[in-house]
């Protein structure tokens, strides 16, 4: 992710990128530090001369592997964090010292202990190494599996009590090793909606941090703390609790699953493009956010990924990665996870990405920002006199909400404007933004005659609804969990998991009833047809629809037009949004909840 304002001591995270798999490839030899390994011999008590020639060999080529992955691992953040060829051979590298290292010290751990003194904490550090190196591949490649390979070092960090002695030790920095091992422990926990675990894992940390702050006089005592802060507000974002009938809370996961998009009928003609590419861009103030990862990145993310499969089952022999026999299925689009960018950096990334989109391909941004008004009326009305949205300007912002230009000579050098993703709409193009702002976004002009659309955000909500703005914006809950957005919007916080699944149930019978309406629709601007293809950005027209069409018949929204979601181009409203049939059954939906009477029953009537 781009680095923002992080005052946290968070593992360092680079942006997502696509490759086949951790190569084995061989790192070039060099001569062993032999030197450093018999200094290491001697501190451990024996003379040299009495130390057999078979076990200074292995201390020797221990520190050489141990010298090499630690180089090896800091270079990683000198890669290039855009691009996608770049960083492969590298991350192969690293990976195959940290295999031959884990091994090493397996097969030689009494030589080690005897001869090195080995620590239980250094075999530690090494494991949560190679967690972290599957967490980056993890966002280097989108694919959730090397999520589930983080989470198994990690796990096994902590049940083999590998840092249970730091704290005996008079060393802070050895106990700072193990909080960070805790905050990215957690941060793949959240990734694997792991809640559970997360629980117990935040309170060993708070115990962490008070022993640590107790025997040690810590300047960054206050940064701990708010690690705390945010992981909890983190956890307690969602507005809707799934209760087991033991009132045990249900973990549910909005990964695109096997029944997750409703799937194409026979003859149904749509386009054949994919989702390879997704700009994941948080910069909302005062929004939950834990690790650089605001809670509406966090939603978008999983909306654009699909259910973790074990690696193992992939990748059971050689080459596996790279054949053929590979489910094309299972590969989700590739993202950047751009966490308060600078426009420079906004761009860079975009440049990157669109060089690098593959024929047939569509690139996704998604904006969740602060709306940036024009000041006054201009003499014209083109592409940036409506506004945009904020990128990072490293300044404070008036009022926390929304920029107003004080001086009308210029406009706001940190707005992201409509017109400057004219230059991407060459390829096609999906944008979603969601901001104060987003109506900005319905004066784009296709240019260049390639399938654009964009789904904006309302950029208000009405104040009869509980303001849960630092909770995520409603309507990217929409996008990433439709039945808990619906649920929240009719007063409802907490759910039977029988009666949640078989509200489950309808809404898919709704999407698919959504994806006939629009492909059917004979006045339906072609673009929408044209990105039905891809599993993903079906799922997100569908939602799209299916939350504008509960706005416009929920009474509470109908109070001003700004409550709504838009389009552009436009939806026919009479054929998708306003579609009697579809209407029919947000009534039926609403009477399974009981909650029939927060809905306008003849909604065609009132217009």
């Amino acid at each position: 992710m781009v680095r923002g304002a992080a005052r946290q001591r968070l593992p360092r995270t680079g942006p997502a990128s696509r490759a086949p798999g951790p190569a084995e490839q061989p790192c070039r030899k060099r001569k062993p530090r032999t030197e450093f390994a018999l200094k290491e011999i001697m501190s451990s008590g024996g003379a040299e001369d009495d130390i057999p020639q078979a076990e200074r060999k292995t201390v020797t080529d221990f520190c050489y592997l141990l010298d090499k992955s630690k180089q090896l691992f800091n270079g990683l953040r000198d890669l290039p964090q855009y691009g996608q060829k770049q960083w492969q051979s590298y991350f192969g590298r690293t990976f195959d010292v940290y295999t031959k290292l884990w091994k090493f010290q397996q097969q030689h751990r009494q030589i080690l202990d005897n001869r090195y003194g080995l620590k239980r904490w250094q075999i530690g550090e090494i494991a949560s190494k190679i967690g972290q190196l599957y967490y980056h591949y993890y966002l280097r490649t989108s694919e959730t599996s090397y999520l589930n390979e983080a989470f198994s070092f990690y796990s096994a960090i902590r049940q083999r009590s590998y840092y249970s002695q730091v704290n005996k030790e008079d060393r802070p920095e050895l106990v700072v090793k193990k909080l960070r091992y805790y905050a990215r422990f957690i941060v793949v926990c959240l990734l694997l909606n792991k809640m559970d675990v997360v629980k117990d894992l935040v309170k060993e940390l708070s115990d962490e941090i008070e022993d640590y702050t107790h025997r040690f006089n810590t300047e960054d005592q206050v940064e701990w703390n708010l690690v705390l802060q945010e992981v909890a507000a983190f956890i307690e974002a969602d507005p809707v609790m799934v209760l087991n009938d033991d009132n045990t809370i249900v973990i549910t996961s909005n990964r695109l699953s096997e029944t997750g998009a409703p799937l194409l009928e026979q003859g149904m003609i749509v386009g054949q493009l994919a989702l390879a590419d997704a700009l994941i861009i948080g910069n909302c103030n005062n929004q939950v956010k834990f690790s650089e990862l605001t809670i509406d990145m966090f939603r978008m993310l999983q909306a654009l990924e699909r259910e973790p499969m074990n690696l193992a089952s992939q990748m059971n022999k050689p080459g596996m990665q790279e054949s053929t026999e590979k489910p094309a299925r299972r590969e989700n689009p590739h993202k950047y996870l751009l966490y308060k960018p600078t426009f420079s950096q906004l761009y860079t990334f975009l440049a990157a990405s669109f060089k690098e989109l593959p024929a047939n391909s569509v690139l996704l941004i998604y904006l969740s920002a602060t709306g940036v008004f024009p000041s006054g009326r201009s003499d014209s009305e083109g592409p940036y006199d409506f506004g945009g949205v904020l990128t990072n300007s490293n300044r404070d912002i008036i009022n926390g909400d929304a920029i107003h230009k004080r001086n009308q000579s210029y406009k706001e050098m940190h707005c992201l404007h409509p017109g400057d993703l004219y230059p991407f709409t060459r390829k096609p193009l999906f944008i979603i933004v969601d901001s104060s702002n987003s109506v900005a976004y319905k004066n784009f002009t296709n240019l260049f005659g390639q399938p654009l659309v964009c789904l904006l955000s309302p950029t208000a909500y009405p104040k009869a609804l509980q303001d849960q703005s630092q909770r995520g914006s409603l309507f990217t809950l929409f996008l990433n969990n439709p039945l808990m957005a619906f649920l929240f919007v009719s007063g409802l916080s907490s759910m039977r998991r029988g009666l949640w699944e078989k509200c489950q149930d309808y809404l898919r019978k709704i999407n698919r009833d959504i994806a006939q309406l629009l492909t059917h629709s004979r006045s339906i601007d072609q673009s929408f047809l044209q990105f039905f293809g891809d599993e993903f950005l079906r799922l997100l027209l569908t939602r799209f629809i299916f939350c504008s069409a509960t706005m416009r018949m929920h009474k509470i929204f109908r109070q001003e037009t700004r409550n709504y979601p838009e389009s552009y181009p436009q939806l026919p409203r009479d054929e998708t949004v306003e579609n009697p049939h579809l209407q029919k059954h947000i009534l039926e939906l609403a009477s399974i909840l009981d909650v029939r009477n927060v809905f306008l029953e003849n909604t065609l009537d009132d217009y």
